[in-house]
């Protein structure tokens, strides 16, 4: 069980960092860090590009591993 715990606590760090640095990656209001890798091309107020898409697919995914990982280590804090 504790090397279960150590496992899914590597991962939350890592995941938390990465799911971090994704959503700092996202456009704002003014545009963010996303459009120096593309994601400032697409004309108009309603669409995204490419890269906004894969980077919102990539983030949710992030997401749910993240969420994932905390209610596992949960459930291990309360059986043991």
């Amino acid at each position: 069980m504790d090397a279960l715990r150590i496992i899914l606590q590597v991962l939350l760090v890592l995941t938390s960092g990465f799911l971090t640095l994704l959503i700092l990656l996202h456009k704002g209001k003014g545009g963010g860090l996303s459009d120096m890798f593309g994601g400032g091309i697409s004309m108009g107020a309603g669409s995204s590009g490419v890269a906004e898409r894969n980077l919102n697919r990539i983030t949710i995914a992030f997401a749910l591993v993240w969420t994932v990982v905390i209610v596992l280590l949960g459930l291990i804090q309360k059986v043991s």
